[in-house]
């Protein structure tokens, strides 16, 4: 029996939500670098008292390859959050067209149904790299889905791994990160041929050219502060 269309969208979206029925996305190279901080956290010894320092883990990773680049701070601040993205694409060695972001505070200051608002130094960064901010929708967890899948693997491979280790200071953590990141991104695929390394090989043509600067959060600052001086 042949449905109208109103009666057609309404089983149509009855059967997605009741079988969680999902679309595969296609990403394009060069398109997109996903981020968010890892929900594990690891740590530093204070040379000082013995305390165990809270560190964070900021994870950029291009969907495209699958790509990633990892680094550890002591906060989750404006400042950590600005440096982790310089930091991401100056290890790809390009920028991508679009980041997509969870939406904290660090970079959205508001995301309602029609309008996004990004703080200014976000906003500033963005521009810097002439690239466009799209935040996850809120209660969409599949925008970032590959992200965060790869967030939950890189916390086995990469954190876990390293539970058991000490380290003294934030340069030496990261130098441990960094060296299982090398072997996370260079691990063979287990379901086809290649490595995230490989396939990064294909995509890295595709990223935009760096400004010859990188983006300083307090760069806009000064300027200002010497437009007023003058």
């Amino acid at each position: 029996m042949p449905y109208q269309s109103t009666q057609f969208n309404k089983y149509y979206n009855d059967f997605c939500a009741k079988k969680n029925a999902t679309m595969h996305l296609n990403h394009k190279p060069g398109e997109i670098m996903q981020v968010d901080w890892a929900g594990d956290t690891t740590g530093i010894i204070d040379t000082d008292t013995g305390e165990l320092l809270k560190v964070y883990v900021f994870v950029a990773t291009l969907p495209f390859s699958g790509y990633s680049y990892v680094e550890g701070f002591y906060s989750m601040d404006q400042e950590c959050w600005t440096t982790a993205h310089v930091n991401a694409y100056k290890y790809f060695g390009g920028a991508t067209k679009m980041i997509q972001c969870d939406n904290l505070k660090t970079g959205v200051v508001k995301h309602g149904k029609d309008e996004v608002e990004l703080n200014r130094s976000y906003q500033e960064l963005a521009e810097h790299y002439n690239t466009a901010v799209v935040p996850a929708r809120v209660r969409s967890p599949r925008d970032k889905a590959f992200v965060e899948g790869t967030v939950g693997v890189i916390s086995t491979f990469i954190i876990a791994a390293l539970r058991n280790r000490q380290f003294l200071s934030l340069p030496e953590l990261n130098e441990a990160i960094w060296n299982k990141l090398f072997e996370f991104n260079h691990k063979p695929f287990q379901k086809k041929e290649g490595s995230r390394a490989s396939m990064f090989e294909e995509e890295k043509p595709f990223l935009m050219q760096l400004p010859a600067e990188p983006y300083h959060e307090l760069q806009s600052d000064m300027t200002m502060l010497l437009f007023i001086i003058q």
